[in-house]
């Protein structure tokens, strides 16, 4: 990996732990809040979450109105076990060091949205006077790491696809916030964390599966 984006990567890791820091002091509460009331129109905060409905995409949603099931929609390929598919199907398109390169990333961003959240509880969110318990602990957002790997592993594997890979994942990253998945804080924090892991691996980048692999073209 070149100097400038070794230096770029560190810089987006520091910008995620200092941005941590003032999520646990409770720095950027007051920003949070105001998104709670007045930034998820699509929210529904009945719900609970458990290992069941971390796996299984839509598990124990509870639908209401428009906005909520587009987002709810929307942002499945995000989840984890659909993510999971997606980049595995990537790395076996990509092959080699490239797949490597990948599943790394992917592995490694998934492993640190799970370290965090469990060390990490910000101050108390609250809506219509409910304490938001999901909220405690939901910094960085998997939705927003794993929305950006995919549609970079997408892009990567199927270039062709690249412009639409790039369209859902800027309409998941809003939906995220609108569907009142994630604080913005949460989100701000998993887009540092992709930023950081895509600087890394962006040397694999040139690498495209093997023309060797692929069925020969007729002779003209």
């Amino acid at each position: 990996m070149s100097r400038p984006r070794a230096a770029a990567a560190a810089v987006a890791a520091g910008a995620f732990a200092v941005l941590a820091a003032l999520v646990a002091h409770g720095d950027l509460t007051s920003i949070d809040q105001w998104a709670v009331g007045h930034a998820m129109p699509g929210a529904d905060f009945s719900g609970t979450s458990t290992l069941a409905s971390a796996l299984i995409p839509l598990w124990d949603v509870h639908w209401h109105g428009a906005l909520h099931v587009v987002a709810e929609l929307v942002t499945v390929p995000a989840s984890f076990t659909p993510a999971t598919v997606i980049v595995t199907a990537a790395c076996l398109r990509l092959r080699g060091r490239a797949a490597m390169t990948l599943a790394a990333a992917y592995a490694a961003g998934n492993a640190i949205e799970l370290l965090v959240k469990a060390t990490l509880t910000r101050p108390p969110l609250y809506a219509h006077g409910v304490h938001l318990v999901s909220f405690d602990s939901s910094y960085p957002s998997g939705h927003t790491i794993r929305t950006v790997l995919v549609a970079f592993a997408v892009a990567w594997a199927w270039p062709r696809l690249a412009r639409w890979a790039i369209a859902w994942a800027v309409c998941s990253l809003v939906l995220i916030e609108l569907g009142g998945q994630h604080v913005p804080s949460d989100i701000v924090g998993g887009l540092l964390v992709a930023a950081a892991l895509l600087l890394t691996t962006w040397s694999s980048c040139s690498r495209r599966p093997s023309t060797a692999s692929r069925p020969s073209a007729r002779a003209r």
